[in-house]
């Protein structure tokens, strides 16, 4: 059964005063394409938890459109970061991330303590902050910034799909989908596509050899 978030852990710190708390979260890490997009969502102190706020991944679009609006209009302040596609091939996917997590809260900054998505982040300076494994499921803050950044990509991707027809990505998201694999051998890559991921590379590497047929 999925779990349901909760404030145990934003409870925990506004009692020890730390009442500016951010939830950090990253959609789009394991996309063929598009860039990264990180969000954060800074918490009135002792808020109520809005209903229906769980893991972006389980729920519709709809559910996740819905959602986006009430975390917006309830939170103090929302903020997003990028990284590119450029920067994921320069310097891996997983810093990429933490990079566009610094941009997202750097546009929400003063925070008292951010809790974020995944493992222990040391090379980028996050300011105070918990690492909480599967955090989008067990945290408050933290689900409420997995569907800002999940929306807001998917959206950015839509617009994308307009100038790059054929990929699905309207649909996709730049994920690995059958339809968007099967785009990527008939049509070759686009200047979004992360080159450095096993599937991009074997349709570069295809293209190639027609060539030199």
């Amino acid at each position: 059964m999925p779990q349901n978030p909760t404030l145990e852990i934003e409870q925990s710190l506004w009692k020890q005063g730390l009442l500016r708390i951010a939830g950090v979260d990253e959609a789009g890490l394991g996309c063929l394409a598009g860039p990264i997009v990180a969000a954060t969502v800074l918490l009135p102190a002792h808020c109520e938890m809005l209903e229906g706020v769980r893991d972006s991944k389980l729920l519709s679009a709809s559910q996740r459109a819905r959602l986006f609006d009430a975390v917006k209009s309830s939170a103090l302040c929302v903020g997003v970061g990028i990284a590119t596609v450029r920067e994921i091939e320069q310097i891996n996917v997983l810093r990429a991330s933490h990079l566009a997590m610094q941009r997202a809260l750097s546009r929400i900054a003063p925070y008292d303590h951010a809790l974020i998505d995944g493992r222990p982040i040391k090379q980028v300076d996050l300011g105070s902050h918990t690492a909480i494994i599967d955090g989008d499921a067990t945290c408050y803050a933290i689900a409420s910034a997995s569907i800002i950044a999940k929306v807001r990509r998917d959206r950015f991707m839509q617009r994308l799909a307009k100038r790059h027809p054929g990929y699905g990505w309207e649909k996709n998201a730049g994920y690995g989908t059958k339809q968007h694999l099967g785009a990527i051998e008939s049509l070759g890559i686009t200047p979004y596509h992360r080159k450095t991921y096993a599937p991009v590379q074997k349709a570069i590497q295809q293209l190639q050899l027609n060539l030199e047929d």
